[in-house]
């Protein structure tokens, strides 16, 4: 695609909103039941046009959630100067359209202020993120992760502080666990700044937000949920059933780690294809469609390395 091509989205992108939507807990949030997260794929490693093309995929299918967080590349930064650029060249005009996240709370910048949940790395980073977005707001802000050694009050006061900025719309929070997150809701609650949503890892092969209890008391509190990693990064796949292919992440990367290839993962993986077979499934879609299956989970977080990959992924919906 020639990148001075003028990018028009499909007049056909929400024809599937039946299917395609959920509300996310109590608020007056739809969500896509697949969302696109940026987390691989989007870095300035990548090339630019397919991911490019993946983002044109996806809206014209009516994937209007993009998933992001400050330090997701590589290099960190990357992904949200990537997508800054698709806002310049193409989503602009479709900026009321979308619902964009970012994160703060992991490893970003050198020295003490660039880690974990302080007041001043919070607003920093948020700041940043929307000067390498082009964006004056996103819709959503999560703490990335749960930091004991700030104070609980510390941290929600800064992400309230946030909203009534007007650089977010709503709050997320992501991997807390269970008694922090109780906190952070009553907290929030009392500041006229409910939360909107919990993200968390979640597939057929770590289960804990469902055994911790998260899942259910997001319902219960009308929060949304919406999960990460559904695939395993890719362990919840045929990739990996003959061998590990040289191009494969691994191979190459050092989140997914070839003793993660085992007998009783390969047997599973069996299992599944064949369950799948009866539903005309992948051992992929197989994984989402437990996801989406399970009460209180309003979207699930897919990445995708190719227009065929997200195709794939969003048939588990558009078939529903």
């Amino acid at each position: 695609m020639d990148i001075q091509e003028k990018y028009t989205a499909s007049e056909e992108r929400y024809d599937n909103a039946e299917n395609l939507y959920a509300r996310c807990g109590r608020s007056g949030v739809l969500l896509p039941r697949v969302s696109l997260g940026f987390w691989h794929n989007f870095g300035g490693v990548d090339p630019y046009e397919r991911s490019r093309a993946i983002t044109h995929y996806a809206f014209d299918h009516g994937i209007t959630h993009f998933d992001l967080a400050n330090n997701y590349g590589p290099p960190y930064g990357s992904a949200e100067t990537t997508f800054g650029r698709l806002m310049d060249d193409d989503f602009r005009p479709y900026r009321d359209e979308l619902f964009i996240s970012t994160k703060a709370g992991y490893d970003m910048w050198p020295g003490p202020y660039g880690d974990h949940g302080s007041r001043k790395y919070l607003i920093a980073s948020l700041d940043q993120s929307l000067r390498r977005m082009h964006l004056d707001y996103v819709d959503l802000f999560y703490s990335h992760r749960y930091d004991p050694d700030t104070p609980i009050e510390e941290t929600l006061q800064a992400m309230v502080d946030i909203v009534r900025a007007g650089k977010a719309l709503y709050l997320g929070i992501s991997n807390w666990p269970l008694q922090p997150l109780k906190k952070a809701v009553k907290y929030l609650q009392e500041q006229h700044a409910p939360l909107l949503i919990y993200q968390g890892r979640l597939n057929m092969l770590h289960r804990k937000p469902i055994e911790e209890g998260i899942l259910e008391f997001c319902r219960e509190q009308g929060i949304g949920f919406i999960a990460y990693s559904p695939l395993a990064q890719g362990l919840l796949t045929d990739r990996y059933l003959e061998g590990i292919p040289a191009d494969s992440r691994m191979a190459k990367d050092h989140f997914l780690h070839p003793y993660s290839r085992t007998p009783k993962l390969l047997d599973y993986l069996r299992e599944l294809q064949a369950k799948g077979e009866t539903r005309q499934h992948t051992i992929a879609q197989e994984a989402l469609a437990w996801i989406l299956e399970q009460e209180g989970v309003t979207s699930v977080l897919v990445g995708a390395s190719s227009v065929a990959q997200l195709a794939d992924n969003l048939s588990v919906v558009s078939r529903a």
